[in-house]
């Protein structure tokens, strides 16, 4: 007798007894001699261990981040692109299709089709290997939930691995679980969870990946193509060259197919066939790299949410199930991100610096009370394509041929993240302000100002405002010289004021007070300055030499003009599970300073701005005194420039709105800006918030009280300039390996 023929009666008899576990199940992947020293017994014994109904996890699915309209999609992110859809959306062509390509019988067995077993059992036995199949599409479908709710490297391996033990367990489950899901049921399962090739699951993600429409709207010879890949996604790739014609071949067998199967007339049938394969191909974006092109800007702000979610989100216990939850979860996020507020801040900073520049110009406005982050603007693209980017502006770096980070990067230039910041300049005197104002000192507190003043801090020996043994920083210009108030003294940023004043509170109270205002330590030596046995001693703070990001200092002046609640960092509205309600997301704050602390603040700040103090005289003039004229309305601020004119800032403040801006290079922190270039982040944040604020109803600061505006009176005691020669005055001894190297900035 013949070898196919004794085949087949051996398969019928086994059909006729029912005698389909053990080797002969074992037989439908893998050839007899394969499973000859298996172990069955043990794997029947492990699959009636876990006998039962599927335990089946939900799908994996898209989370989709949208802008405050909750229209302007910023991103999706996920592991599998699925987008969950109910049969009666999906084409019938498409469930027919499936049928006809995975499992004809699918409407008569149940579960588990013993025919199709007999024929596949024949046909690896004639090929002495695995040549057919015979899993339903219950079966897959079993398999596919096995596989997606595996979390272990043993679970992974259970669902996946090709053995009878594997098999076995997903007959029974197969059998089982047509005894609680309809026919219906179970192929809208599956069509939700087959994976299509391109980072589609499912027929709605693939419908729209190949063809950029709706499952709704497939037509028999998509459906046969779709239908096709499910075998072998990468095998029957019709975007790819060279799988083309083995995609279209794929597809006219599924044709043929529907049609012997009743599911196509012939007519119809030929017409599909006679269609060559037309694709429209969409790759969904995925992740902040794939914000779109034409808003790739708000990149910046996509990785500032991601970093947001992965350390406060409450939908994990740690950073990777965050992060998991996110790619996994399928939410709708509705973030703080203004798109009208955040065209105008990105088109004010390209007006004042190009995307060809090795300086990077960048603002962030945020809103007092809440901590909500409408704008993140930078003259950079979001890409990881930087391809076209410019020469290194370092120059030892541009030898070796690195390019620089501009137009394209990555690197978070407003938000922090791994980045340090940048060197903030004379906006850290806003913290000195504040210690002082708190500790009692009015307003109205004078100091004599000489150009150069000997501190009463120690410095290193290489230290280029060194004196004696001491730190003795000078003023920008000799006109500012002379006796001042704080108002005077933060209009025109007078470097000796408030070193001065910084004695008087401590230094460590500065420290401490910009910590009390949301600012972190972002490097090392940050962080030992700032350390409790060593505070005290860091006088250069209050001319700010600490490394920080936009983002900080928008925060923290913010505080200032919430009058004194500080708000974390929070760039979502609302988020909502899939099929459930949005839940809004609360601002986190807390009171940092009094309100009448802050107010005090806030009338010194309007002095730089040209808007007169509340409380008492700003001395004439100050370092942007043209903001107030351009905003057009209440605006208070500060200026900031680091040693040799690195990094210029300018933070402004007004009811509703906070804005922090800097210019430097990112690349090169010792390249200066150009002198052209120093008004610009002063210029961008005038014009930002002009625009911003010009559809609200104008409102003004609240005055600060008589007590914190205080009364003129001379102080205790003045201080002379430092001639050349030896100190005029003693200073308390300070140890010196209590001392760190002291960074000395000039003023703005």
């Amino acid at each position: 007798m013949a070898a196919p023929v004794r085949a087949i009666r051996g398969a019928a008899i086994l059909l006729r007894t029912g005698i389909l576990a053990g080797i002969v199940v074992s037989a439908l992947l893998l050839p007899i001699a394969a499973v000859a020293g298996l172990g069955v017994r043990e794997g029947a014994k492990k699959v009636a261990a876990d006998l039962g109904m599927l335990d089946i996890a939900p799908l994996s699915q898209v989370t989709k981040v949208y802008a405050s309209d909750g229209k302007s999609l910023i991103t999706q992110f996920y592991e599998e692109y699925r987008i969950p859809t109910t049969i009666d959306a999906m084409s019938p062509h498409i469930q027919n299709a499936i049928i006809a390509a995975e499992d004809n019988r699918f409407y008569e067995h149940n579960g588990v089709d013993m025919r199709g077993i007999a024929r596949a059992f024949v046909a690896n036995q004639q090929a002495g290997g695995v040549s057919q199949g015979a899993s339903t599409i219950t079966m897959q479908y079993v398999r596919m939930s096995l596989r997606d709710s595996a979390r272990t490297p043993e679970e992974v391996f259970d669902a996946t691995e090709r053995t009878p033990t594997r098999k076995l367990r997903e007959i029974r489950l197969s059998i089982d679980l047509e005894k609680h899901l309809s026919k219906t049921e179970i192929l809208e399962r599956y069509l939700n969870a087959a994976y299509f090739g391109h980072r589609a699951f499912g027929v709605h993600a693939a419908a729209e990946v190949y063809f950029s429409k709706k499952p709704a709207d497939l037509t028999p010879a998509e459906a046969a193509m779709l239908a096709g890949l499910v075998q072998a996604p990468s095998a029957y790739d019709p975007a790819k060259e060279t799988q083309a014609q083995a995609a279209q071949n794929r597809r006219d067998y599924v044709l043929h197919r529907m049609m012997t199967l009743g599911y196509l007339s012939a007519a119809e049938g030929e017409a599909a066939l006679a269609e060559p394969l037309r694709l429209n191909l969409h790759e969904p974006p995925n992740d902040c790299g794939d914000v779109p092109r034409d808003t790739r800007h708000w990149g910046y702000f996509c990785d500032l949410f991601k970093t947001w979610w992965v350390n406060h989100s409450d939908t994990g216990g740690d950073p990777v199930e965050r992060l998991d939850a996110l790619r996994r979860g399928g939410y709708t996020i509705v973030t703080t991100l203004d798109p009208g507020f955040q065209w105008v801040a990105q088109r004010e900073v390209l007006a004042h610096q190009p995307t060809g520049s090795p300086f990077a110009l960048g603002t962030v406005t945020v809103e007092p009370g809440t901590g909500k982050i409408f704008t993140m603007a930078v003259n950079r693209e979001y890409t990881l394509d930087q391809s076209h980017n410019g020469r290194h502006s370092d120059p030892a770096r541009a030898r070796t041929g690195q390019v620089g980070t501009y137009p394209a990067t990555v690197n978070p230039l407003l938000g922090g993240g791994w980045l340090p910041g940048y060197q903030a300049g004379s906006t850290f005197k806003m913290f000195t302000m504040l210690a002082a104002l708190e500790k009692g000192m009015p307003l109205h507190t004078e100091i004599n100002s000489p150009q150069r003043y000997q501190s009463k801090f120690k410095v290193e020996s290489d230290s280029p405002a060194r004196c004696g043994l001491y730190w003795c920083p000078a003023n920008a210009s000799g006109k500012m010289s002379g006796r001042h108030t704080m108002w005077g003294g933060f209009g025109k940023s007078v470097n000796t004021y408030f070193v001065q004043l910084e004695e008087q509170v401590g230094a460590e109270a500065a420290v401490r007070m910009a910590e009390r205002l949301g600012l972190t330590w972002h490097t090392d030596i940050d962080k030992q300055q700032a350390a409790p046995e060593r505070a005290g001693s860091w006088g250069a703070f209050t001319l700010g030499v600490a490394d920080t990001t936009p983002l900080e200092m928008a925060l923290a002046y913010a505080t200032v003009a919430a009058e004194g609640m500080y708000c974390e960092p929070l760039p979502v509205e609302t988020i909502a599970l899939p099929g459930a309600e949005p839940v809004r997301v609360e601002p986190t704050c807390r009171r940092a300073v009094s309100e009448d602390v802050a107010r005090g603040a806030l009338d010194a700040a309007r002095c730089v701005t040209g808007y007169r103090a509340a409380g008492g005289d700003c001395g004439g003039w100050s370092t942007a005194p043209g903001v107030y004229k351009q905003v057009g309305r209440p605006i208070a601020g500060k200026t900031g420039t680091t040693d040799d004119n690195r990094a210029l800032w300018f933070i402004g403040m007004a009811p509703g709105l906070a804005s922090a801006s800097f210019i430097a290079d990112p690349d090169n922190p010792f390249h200066e800006v150009a002198v052209g270039d120093r008004t610009k982040p002063r210029d961008a944040v005038a014009a930002t918030m002009r625009e911003l604020l010009a559809p609200r109803p104008v409102r003004d600061f609240v005055p600060p009280s008589p007590a914190i505006i205080g009364k003129p009176s001379r102080p205790a005691r003045t201080y002379q300039g430092v001639p050349s020669g030896p100190r005029v005055r003693n200073a308390p001894p300070v140890r010196p390996r209590s001392v760190p190297p002291v960074r000395v900035l000039p003023p703005d």
